[in-house]
């Protein structure tokens, strides 16, 4: 009995999401966009996270993944260059 329910189709989109930031995390030569990517596939892991009941994991990620560690590598970006550079 293969049933497609909302909650399977609902997850598949947000993993589709989160394949899709994670390329844009490693794709974009601006750094800062890249951040954003990292906060963004953060984001949707803790939501995939709490559908998948593990609430408490949910929330660490969200607080530590998309917010401290978005932060600190903004921070990082704002005190040295914001493009990477091209290779040898």
């Amino acid at each position: 009995m293969n049933v497609l329910t909302v909650d399977m189709v609902i997850q598949f989109g947000i993993l589709i999401g989160i394949l899709i930031a994670a390329y844009l995390t490693i794709s974009f030569r601006d750094l800062l966009s890249a951040a954003l990517a990292s906060a963004a596939m953060s984001l949707l892991l803790s939501l995939e996270f709490y559908m998948l009941h593990a609430p408490d994991v949910a929330i660490a990620e969200a607080a530590v993944g998309a917010g401290v560690v978005t932060a600190i590598v903004v921070y990082g970006i704002a005190k040295t260059e914001r493009w990477e550079r091209e290779g040898p």
